[in-house]
């Protein structure tokens, strides 16, 4: 390579082959959670239907395949598709064929996701789907075995992990005084969105142990993001330190892919020099060359409003500048809530809400419901709807659009919709009237759970919704 040795070396061929298959990988998941619940969420009879939202949302906020064309048959083809394209990468696809259709490949992929991002609306609205979309972007210029790693696009993936990182530690910081003070650990295992089999574990931590997560947190966030821009090894001990930590934030909670996209971002970092010696790699052919300098300056120009947006008070997270999410800004956790809330919904087979009716609880696959349950660990799996119940629990104004039309699938018995739950109380017809209601959830302490067996105990706070029948003259939301 002594043509282009400043520009590409054979020393990234470990980070840049962790990168691609572990990013491939959580591609495959993220296709596999839009195959499995567009129907019930955002399909042609969905709570929230794509067609009705493309005729509202102009092109230019939201560009999209399925502007061209929309029917659930064809967004699971699409669905479908991109997870078989997303294994087969994570497989070696990609290496087994020329530079240019590889490059190809992880196009399409970014691509169709993207289609899906952009008609998603409230369910994709989290920061993991625009991260998911701009390490994708950055992986199309990555090459593959015909040529060494471009080092350009290699430090695009440091810088990307650094604003995801230091995001999120300067909104800790600029945000709850909890952060400040040491003590957000104190409740963020109870009341974070959907807690895993071991967060009643850590939330029993003592509270000097829980002053030192959070003191590693800020660490890990604000000073060791800053040393993946030094030499090599120190760069690689930045990247492990980070990868550690996220496996912590891993066994603690569910976060989707969150974490695990982290940690594949991290190993980008690794000197493979250490591990094993360098494989010799071809040069990059000159088009290549050319276009991976002209994606560098893009990105580095795109980058600018997000490291505004890092030094502003006014610090924005998780918001993406542009409709494509080339570049964008993250953060999680500025605010952490001391009560937890859920809504819990209910439904009853008989025809009046009179006093001694027997209501039967709906159950969800993730989120708080029955207090006797351990929480499960489904992360990197996102579970949506779960997940925008928990937005419900802190306003109703966060469920506005889309309870409305869930209770009403709920009263139908919508089999896409009941196939999002756990357990369906009512699998033979369905109910007369459905309710909601608001109970504050606290885990229970260890003498309440030898007792009881349970690991939550609720309270009930108020009605969130009345008893609700079908409106049968009502037009549905399409």
């Amino acid at each position: 390579m002594d043509g282009f040795g400043w520009f590409a070396s054979s020393d990234y061929w470990l980070g840049r082959l962790v990168f691609q298959r572990g990013l491939a990988g959580l591609y495959a998941v993220a296709f596999l959670c839009a195959a499995l619940q567009f129907r019930a969420l955002i399909g042609e009879r969905g709570m929230l239907p794509v067609p009705a939202y493309v005729r509202r949302v102009p092109w230019r906020r939201s560009p999209s395949l399925f502007r061209l064309h929309y029917s659930d048959r064809f967004f699971a083809l699409c669905a479908w598709g991109g997870a078989a394209l997303a294994v087969a990468l994570a497989a070696g696809a990609g290496d087994a064929v020329p530079l240019g259709a590889a490059m190809l490949m992880w196009a399409v992929l970014w691509g169709l996701y993207l289609s899906i991002v952009n008609v998603g609306q409230t369910w994709y609205a989290f920061g993991w789907e625009s991260l998911l979309l701009e390490a994708g972007f950055l992986a199309v210029f990555l090459g593959n075995a015909e040529t060494a790693p471009p080092v350009l696009l290699m430090w695009l993936l440091r810088w990307l992990l650094f604003r995801v990182e230091f995001g999120a530690g300067l909104i800790k910081l600029r945000g709850d005084p909890c952060w400040r003070d040491l003590s957000c650990l104190y409740y963020h295992h109870e009341t974070q969105p959907m807690p895993g089999p071991l967060s009643w574990f850590f939330h029993h931590l003592p509270r000097p142990a829980h002053r030192v997560e959070a003191a590693a947190n800020h660490v890990t966030q604000l000073v060791v993001p800053v040393l993946l821009f030094a030499p090599q090894p120190v760069a690689t001990v930045a990247a492990c330190l980070i990868a550690v930590t996220q496996l912590w934030l891993v066994v603690s909670g569910n976060f989707a892919w969150l974490n695990w996209l982290t940690i594949v971002l991290a190993l980008s970092a690794v000197d493979g020099t250490l591990v094993a010696d360098a494989p010799a790699l071809p040069d990059p052919p000159l088009w290549y060359a050319v276009l991976v300098a002209a994606v560098t300056a893009l990105v580095l120009v795109l980058s600018v409003r997000p490291a505004r947006n890092l030094l502003s008070r006014r610090q924005a997270m998780n918001r993406s500048f542009d409709p494509l999410h080339l570049v964008n800004t993250y953060g999680a956790f500025g605010t952490v809530g001391r009560v937890r809330h859920e809504v819990v919904i209910e439904g009853t087979d008989e025809p009046a809400a009179r006093p001694g009716a027997v209501w039967r609880e709906y159950g969800f696959r993730g989120k708080p419901g029955g207090v006797t349950r351990l929480p499960r660990q489904f992360a990197p799996y996102h579970l949506r709807l779960d997940w925008m119940m928990w937005f419900a629990g802190l306003s109703p104004a966060y469920a506005a659009e889309w309870f409305g039309p869930l209770v009403e699938r709920l009263l139908e018995n919508d089999g896409d919709t009941v196939r999002l739950l756990r357990h369906n109380p009512f699998p033979g017809k369905p109910p007369q009237l459905v309710r909601a209601r608001l109970y504050r959830y606290r885990f229970t302490t260890w003498r309440e759970l030898r007792e009881t067996g349970a690991w939550w105990h609720r309270t009930l706070v108020r009605e969130f919704l009345p008893p609700t029948r079908l409106d049968t003259t009502a037009p549905r939301n399409e």
